[in-house]
């Protein structure tokens, strides 16, 4: 493995080992480490909890900035199987203040006990919600976008093609951090980084299993696999460099640039899947300020 950055270095004795084949051990820990971290500062927020009406009812956690033009369906990480909206809250509520726009952070039904295509059916009942309802959350029904980091990433990118298969809610942006598109984990990174800190390649089969159980994956459920992604909104995508999902992530970029999609790629070096998490480091201060201004700018202008 080449140089990890040095703020982010030092952090390195003390991630843990994720191991995903206990799903319930697997979310204490994250819930964990998401609850050791400083609270954010929420003062010029307005921040409510609400159902999306659905089959099943689907929890969102709704942050107002104030003059805000546009909202992001946002997606939390965590493989398919963590995460929920409150190890989320740091993160939404950063975005919300940072691009301006309204954040809906989604309480998606999570794997193995919801497989596929559940997650996906709750994220896309919310954007279409989200645009039925945009004079009550005081946005206008062109500004939405959609965004997540991992697992969530990934699911922003599902729901995009789904949309565009449904001539659904129109969405005028997509926001991948450190995406998870494919599921055959054929990519160089894929292979050559087994073992790198917080996610392996052992993490990233297991994800994968519990998401997707015996069925046969689909486009539908692993975007890499989509053969056509022309007519998909702007995307800004960022990968980490120590990341198995790092290449699918790049590929990505490239054959949206090439299916005639604008995107803006940035690879950040030095860094691992998860790093952001790191606060104290600059260099994830500046990944969450170029998600937060990436999004201000498509919601904006």
């Amino acid at each position: 493995m080449g140089v990890v950055n040095p703020e982010l270095e030092a952090f390195l004795p003390w991630i843990p080992r994720l191991d995903l084949a206990d799903p319930t051990t697997a979310r204490e820990q994250y819930t964990q480490a998401a609850m050791a971290r400083p609270a954010p500062d929420t003062t010029g927020l307005e921040i409510e909890d609400r159902v999306v009406p659905a089959d099943p009812g689907v929890p969102v956690r709704i942050y107002r900035p104030h003059g805000a033009q546009g909202a992001v369906v946002w997606l939390h990480g965590g493989g398919f199987v963590m995460g929920d909206l409150d190890t989320e809250h740091l993160w939404a509520a950063r975005i919300a203040e940072g691009s301006g726009a309204v954040v809906i952070s989604v309480d998606y039904r999570r794997a193995p006990e919801h497989r596929f295509p559940a997650a996906l059916d709750d994220v896309y009942a919310v954007l279409s919600w989200t645009a039925e309802h945009a004079a009550e959350l005081g946005i206008a029904p062109e500004r939405i976008a959609v965004g997540g980091h991992s697992a969530g990433g990934g699911l922003a990118a599902q729901v995009t093609l789904r949309a565009r298969e449904r001539q659904g809610p129109p969405i005028r942006f997509q926001l991948l951090n450190e995406p998870e598109l494919d599921d055959r984990q054929e990519s160089w990174s894929a292979r050559n980084f087994t073992d790198t800190p917080w996610i392996t390649r052992d993490v990233v089969t297991a994800s994968w299993r519990h998401y997707l159980g015996s069925g046969p994956a689909t486009p539908a459920a692993a975007p890499a696999r989509a053969a056509d992604l022309s007519g998909l909104p702007p995307a800004y995508i960022a990968t980490a460099e120590f990341d198995p999902n790092r290449d699918e992530g790049i590929d990505y970029a490239l054959r949206l640039l090439q299916a005639g999609v604008s995107v803006e790629l940035h690879q950040w070096p030095g860094t691992f899947h998860g790093s952001q998490a790191i606060l104290s480091a600059e260099i994830s201060q500046r990944q969450t300020a170029q998600l937060a201004a990436a999004l201000r700018r498509a919601l904006t202008e």
